[in-house]
């Protein structure tokens, strides 16, 4: 009998510590995809494993950057349900299916039909912060939930809980910054897009802010593709189709501006920024939206979109 048990013990031990080993084992339910290198759980968080998911399971993943990336979406069920936390009160207006937020520091406006954002505006000020940005996301409690998401949980199927107000922007106040990760500011979004050129448009971002104070305008093309509609069962929504963002700096005569329209594709790297570059007339025909800008800067569409400034701290 003493023998038997010493057998038994001896294949219990190795099974248990594969178990631990293995990426997302026990209660997070197995590996559902890669992002990069790390391993997404069933249950929407991500392993702690050290090997390389790429590598093991395939995937694609974009470079490593210095910048606090918008793309970490590590949150569990338990998580994912839970409400946003306790914030200063949101002012909201509502006309028609169109709901205005006010959170501190930025604006959404949702369209309710669509339980997402059509429209995004923050000003991107001098970067005197360094708050620190939540791993949880959440709906939010004053919301009707006609207009909002179902879940605050994963997306999944190479798809990020994509910021439109970026956290990073608003490091300065801790309060802000935790708002940004509110669902009424995530939607689905390619993950090497939300990695790759959307990235790059809030690394630009984050460089000048430090020259000038920047207005930052943005929306959501949701279009109309069924194709690529996988989260109306889990979140209650469809997938956008691509999103735009206008960046102005300087008043007056010395006003400029940059655009971008990038598709929600996960051919959208870093490397195609430019080619995304549109005017801001083509925005207002595409969207039917007025964006503040002076009518001059309207028309020009640059070459080659702003560059980093050498030894800028993306940070």
């Amino acid at each position: 009998m003493i023998l038997r048990i010493i057998v038994l013990t001896l294949l219990v031990l190795p099974m248990a510590s594969f178990a631990q080993n293995y990426p997302c084992s026990q209660s997070k339910g197995g590996v559902n995809h890669c992002e990069g290198a790390r391993f997404v759980c069933n249950d929407g968080s991500y392993s702690k494993s050290k090997k390389n998911c790429s590598a093991v399971w395939g995937g694609s993943a974009e470079p490593d950057t210095s910048y606090k990336s918008d793309a970490v979406n590590s949150v569990s069920h338990k998580e994912a349900s839970s409400v946003t936390p306790a914030l200063p009160e949101t002012h909201m207006e509502r006309t028609g299916d169109i709901l205005k937020l006010d959170y501190e520091g930025f604006t959404v406006w949702l369209d309710c039909s669509k339980h997402g954002a059509v429209k995004f505006q923050y000003n991107a000020q001098h970067d005197t912060g360094n708050a620190k940005r939540s791993d949880n996301f959440y709906l939010d409690s004053k919301v009707p939930a006609e207009c909002q998401q179902t879940s605050a949980a994963a997306y999944g199927n190479k798809y990020d809980r994509g910021h439109l107000v970026p956290a990073n922007h608003l490091d300065s106040s801790e309060t802000a910054i935790k708002a940004t990760n509110t669902m009424t500011n995530i939607l689905p979004q390619a993950a090497n897009m939300n990695r790759g050129a959307w990235l790059m448009t809030e690394e630009i971002i984050e460089c000048y802010r430090d020259i000038d104070e920047l207005l930052v305008i943005g929306g959501v093309i949701w279009g109309n593709n069924p194709a690529d509609d996988y989260f109306l069962q889990s979140h209650g929504l469809a997938t956008p189709d691509a999103f735009y963002k206008v960046v102005v700096r300087g008043t007056g005569q010395d006003e400029r501006a940059i655009a971008w329209i990038v598709p929600n594709s996960q051919d959208a790297k870093r490397a195609k920024l430019d080619s995304y570059l549109v005017t801001i007339d083509d925005i207002e025909r595409l969207t039917g939206e007025k964006i503040a800008v002076a009518d001059y800067a309207k028309h020009d569409k640059p070459s080659t979109s702003w560059l980093i400034p050498k030894g800028c701290n993306k940070g």
